[in-house]
């Protein structure tokens, strides 16, 4: 059986005690859920098909069903919208929350005030970042459930440090939605130290770098006696690798000579699909062919992208996530040759740009996952 040891500070359960859980990263691009099994180390674990990660993808299909993760990312450029992706972003948010440059390029705001929760017009009605939030999550419970043998008594969540209340608030709404009951929320600097077992090193002052799909987040903690304390946070809740492919995908529009309007919904999207390739893969490759055919084949554009170009297209982005660590650094008191280990997590910190420059500004090379 797989069990996580639930008990207050300072208590120490019978084995009746022991309650069969499950931890999950609800992410912007993918999600995950994982287990203890036995006291071992945690475990993630797999679907059917021996995948680990979720896409974060929900498709509202014409017959009424849904599909979830990868099945609903497959239908994400035939049918943008009623296809939602990046939905983590919009946790706790309003319309006037988000900014309006193509945040919807393939999906429509529902109409309403600009001040209430935000949702998307499917053909399934008005859908919010939580219920579609609920339907990760519901998906992720049955694959635990089943791989356990048995109903989780709970689960517990990892959310950004940045998160504010509204945004917590958000992903228990989608939790209770989904029928999940929160043991806790936890944040993910907090996790990633503890899943490199920094807990069990020396006191030492550790910074978590933690660039994903859609957030971002530096975290400065102090580790003493075995507990973590959070000395200083910063990021930005809307600032991950999602915006490293618009910027590829603004550059090849600029290079086309097109307008964002002039595309339709599911170009645009295609065209979001290719950037987010082309960075995945300028991580391994000099450069890649990247190519542009949209308004009836009127438009018709290929050329090469290459690392140092999407550099530059990223920089001022990085430049973000730097100068949020300088100033996490100050609120802690302390100089980046005070931090003893610095962790790196989140699909965008496989970037080589992302990595050097964190590397260059601690001085030292990062723990990355």
């Amino acid at each position: 059986m797989a069990l996580l040891q639930i008990s207050e500070p300072g208590q120490s359960p019978l084995p009746h005690q022991y309650k069969r859980a499950a931890g999950i990263d609800l992410g912007t691009t993918n999600s995950l859920v994982a287990t203890v099994r036995n006291g071992q180390p945690a475990q993630v674990i797999v679907d059917q098909n021996g995948a680990a990660l979720l896409p974060s993808a929900v498709q509202y299909a014409a017959d009424g069903t849904r599909d979830i993760g990868a099945a609903a990312l497959d239908q994400s450029v035939a049918d943008p919208h009623n296809t939602l992706v990046s939905f983590k972003r919009w946790m706790g948010r309003a319309l006037d929350d988000i900014d309006a440059d193509d945040s919807f390029a393939y999906a429509r705001p529902a109409a309403g005030k600009a001040s209430g929760p935000l949702a998307v017009t499917t053909r399934a009605g008005n859908i919010t970042a939580v219920e579609a939030s609920a339907e990760i999550l519901k998906h992720l419970v049955a694959r635990a459930e089943s791989a356990l043998g048995g109903q989780l008594q709970g689960v517990v969540i990892t959310v950004p440090a940045y998160f504010d209340d509204a945004q917590r608030q958000a992903t228990k709404d989608a939790a209770t939605l989904a029928g999940v009951n929160v043991l806790r929320l936890i944040n993910e600097p907090t996790a990633a130290a503890v899943a490199y077992g920094l807990d069990k090193a020396d006191d030492r002052y550790i910074a978590v770098y933690d660039l994903g799909g859609g957030t971002f987040d530096i975290s400065i903690l102090q580790l003493s006696e075995g507990v973590f304390e959070v000395l200083a946070t910063g990021g930005d809740a809307a600032l991950g690798g999602d915006d490293f492919d618009r910027a590829i995908a603004h550059w090849v529009m600029q290079q086309a000579g097109v307008e964002a309007a002039q595309l339709n919904a599911s170009e645009y999207r295609n065209l979001l699909a290719q950037a987010r390739a082309t960075k995945q893969l300028l991580s391994e490759q000099d450069s890649v062919a990247m190519n542009l055919v949209a308004c009836d084949a009127r438009i018709n554009w290929s050329a090469q992208l290459g690392r140092d170009t999407f550099n530059l297209l990223i920089q001022p982005l990085l430049e973000q996530t730097l100068q949020a660590c300088k100033n996490c650094l100050a609120d802690a008191e302390l100089e980046p040759a005070d931090i003893a280990d610095v962790v790196m997590v989140g699909g965008s910190t496989r970037v080589p740009a992302v990595r050097d420059s964190v590397a260059e500004l601690f001085g030292q090379s990062p723990k990355i996952d």
